[in-house]
């Protein structure tokens, strides 16, 4: 384990950028290979089918609930904005897709 300041490659291929509210040290993971990436969201948001297509809606788990809001949408912005592919650990299978703005939310696609 090594710490890191801000957005930074911990391995090749492998960047660790912070996404702060949902804890203080929360972060996520963007794999690069071959010209395509995929965005490990981690704890971003815990169900997409509730918290991408209502962003501002906050969790008890989150323990810096307008950061956390504030940080989500910065994530699947950021998704959306380099066409990652995007992952979250609690989202069911299939939990890898791309994410697309929708109305005043977001929209999750699996590629299954």
């Amino acid at each position: 384990m090594r710490p890191v300041d801000g957005e930074a490659e911990v391995a090749p291929g492998i960047r660790a950028v912070p996404a702060f509210g949902h804890t203080q040290g929360h972060t996520v993971h963007i794999v690069s290979s071959g010209g395509k990436q995929l965005l490990v969201s981690a704890d971003v948001t815990n169900v997409t089918a509730l918290f991408a297509k209502h962003p501002t809606w906050q969790a008890v788990f989150d323990h810096v609930p307008d950061q956390a809001i504030e940080t989500r949408k910065k994530i699947f912005d950021r998704a959306i904005a380099e066409k990652m592919m995007i992952a979250g650990y609690h989202w069911g299978p299939p939990n890898i897709g791309t994410i697309a703005k929708d109305g005043a939310g977001y929209a999750f696609s699996s590629v299954a």
